[in-house]
């Protein structure tokens, strides 16, 4: 469960500014299904969040993959305003309801229209993120060749991520990480999710990330 300490951090007024500009853009750009204000919080914020009782982002150089309205990024930033955060979408609408969001609670992101196998940014991130993006065997080769040595790649996953992680393992592997830990947390009773943590052991061998085209044609 989300330990009280989290949950009493999420009363900070920009939590909700954020919720209340999420729900109104909404019904503009489709930027989530959830939108009562508890499950919001339960499976947006929270759920975001839990991560930082496990990995300290302070001054730490992340990116986002995917991040659509912000998850998990966003809540972990304005926890840690110390670090320096970079998200990626392939869609320009959410990038600009991001940029909007910035400017109504004072964050200072790096929002990039575009795909993260394209940004050129190898040996970069201390961190890489991705939550409810694509599968992790996909995923991987994203992350991995723009991690630095000894950075970690965090995928959220569904209780249900253990066929995911097994096809994914070799890709892993091969392009330098190694699974550390698969952190299981309950958000509610009946509701647990999962953090699938990989460590980048060794370089990523020249030519990774592929284009999006053969990455998802033949995942590794």
């Amino acid at each position: 469960m989300i330990n009280a300490e989290l949950m009493n951090k999420t009363k900070d007024s920009r939590f909700n500014i954020y919720y209340e500009y999420l729900v109104e853009q909404n019904q503009l750009l489709n930027l989530t299904a959830i939108t009562d204000k508890e499950d919001v919080y339960l499976k947006h914020f929270y759920d975001s969040i839990q991560i930082t009782e496990y990995f300290d982002f302070s001054n730490q150089l992340v990116l986002d993959i995917g991040a659509g309205a912000g998850f998990p990024s966003v809540p972990i930033y304005i926890l840690n305003p110390s670090m320096k955060l970079s998200i990626v979408d392939g869609l320009n609408k959410r990038i600009d309801f991001l940029k909007r969001l910035s400017d109504k609670i004072e964050l200072k992101i790096d929002l990039i229209h575009g795909r993260a196998e394209e940004l050129n940014r190898l040996n970069y991130f201390d961190f890489v993120l991705a939550r409810a993006v694509a599968k992790l065997n996909i995923l991987v080769e994203m992350a991995l060749p723009i991690l630095k040595l000894n950075g970690y790649f965090i995928a959220y996953k569904s209780i249900n991520y253990q066929e995911e992680l097994e096809e994914a393992l070799e890709g892993i592997v091969f392009l330098g990480g190694q699974v550390e830990k698969v952190i299981e947390y309950d958000l509610s009773e009946g509701l647990k999710h999962v953090y699938v943590v990989i460590k980048k052991v060794k370089p990523s061998p020249k030519g990774y990330p592929r284009i999006y085209s053969k990455i998802k044609k033949s995942p590794l």
